[in-house]
């Protein structure tokens, strides 16, 4: 299938909350041989970014299942972007994952995703017995801890008092067209919650992660905390010495498509 014929494909809709929580989530899965693929997307990204459709077509030519979803107030999917938190689109993530997966599952997460594919393997490995397990991770700059890490401990005291006051600050963004996006106290204060580079992550399966030595927005030494914080077994950081954050040419797609095959 092309990429093209992918992006075309038409979304599934699921309801993942209840109440005034309840939003719309768009997902676009196809059915195939295991292990499947699912995409977790990055902060302000959406399903139809270059490594999600490679990955999605990559899928279908080799007859595997293949899952991609966008969080709310992402992409196609309901609710507000400012309304969104670790915890929020963690429950999708889980949600989609349980919704949608049978058997083992590559996860495949880009930035933020990579901190969603800890989240989610982890919580997967808490439940048991689930009709889909976690066969390996793929981490492509994963950000684990960003809001804290490499957001608020990073914010200048003006912007901090401002996020304190107003209960947000608009973001400047070098990305899609340009305009600023909401960085609001709920996401720092709710992330709190989620955070995993304080102690051991026990998440389970294979781990492989893509690391760009030129990332502005994830450094590399990012990536290498993360490490020091998995297993020891099966745990292979790729250290891409002219790679930025998005990792989206060609060699690089062709480095995460080798890590996924690696993992079965």
């Amino acid at each position: 299938m092309s990429q093209t014929a992918a992006s075309e494909q038409e979304p599934a809709f699921i309801e993942v909350g209840e109440g005034s929580e309840a939003r719309r989530i768009a997902v676009r899965a196809r059915a195939g041989g295991s292990p499947g693929l699912i995409w977790l997307g990055g902060f302000k990204s959406d399903m139809a970014g270059t490594k999600a459709l490679a990955l999605d077509s990559w899928a279908a030519e080799h007859g595997r299942s293949s899952v991609r979803f966008d969080y709310s107030g992402h992409g196609e999917s309901g609710g507000e972007f400012a309304d969104g938190t670790i915890g929020r689109w963690l429950e999708e993530s889980v949600a989609v994952f349980s919704r949608f997966c049978s058997g083992p599952q590559v996860v495949i997460g880009s930035s933020m995703g990579g901190w969603m594919a800890l989240l989610l393997a982890r919580e997967i490995m808490r439940r048991g017995n689930a009709k889909a397990q976690v066969a390996g991770l793929v981490l492509i700059a994963p950000a684990p801890d960003f809001t804290e890490e490499l957001m608020w401990k990073t914010f200048s005291p003006e912007v901090r008092a401002e996020i304190e006051a107003k209960g947000m600050w608009l973001r400047p963004s070098d990305y899609g067209d340009g305009t600023p996006y909401p960085i609001t106290r709920n996401l720092i204060e709710e992330g709190r919650n989620h955070l995993l580079l304080g102690s051991k992550i026990d998440v389970g399966c294979p781990v492989r992660i893509l690391q760009g030595a030129q990332d502005p927005d994830v450094p590399w030494k990012h990536a290498f905390a993360l490490v020091h914080r998995l297993p020891a077994e099966d745990v292979v950081l790729t250290m891409i010495q002219d790679g930025d954050h998005r990792l989206s040419r060609p060699q690089d797609i062709a480095r995460i498509i080798a890590a996924v095959a690696e993992i079965g």
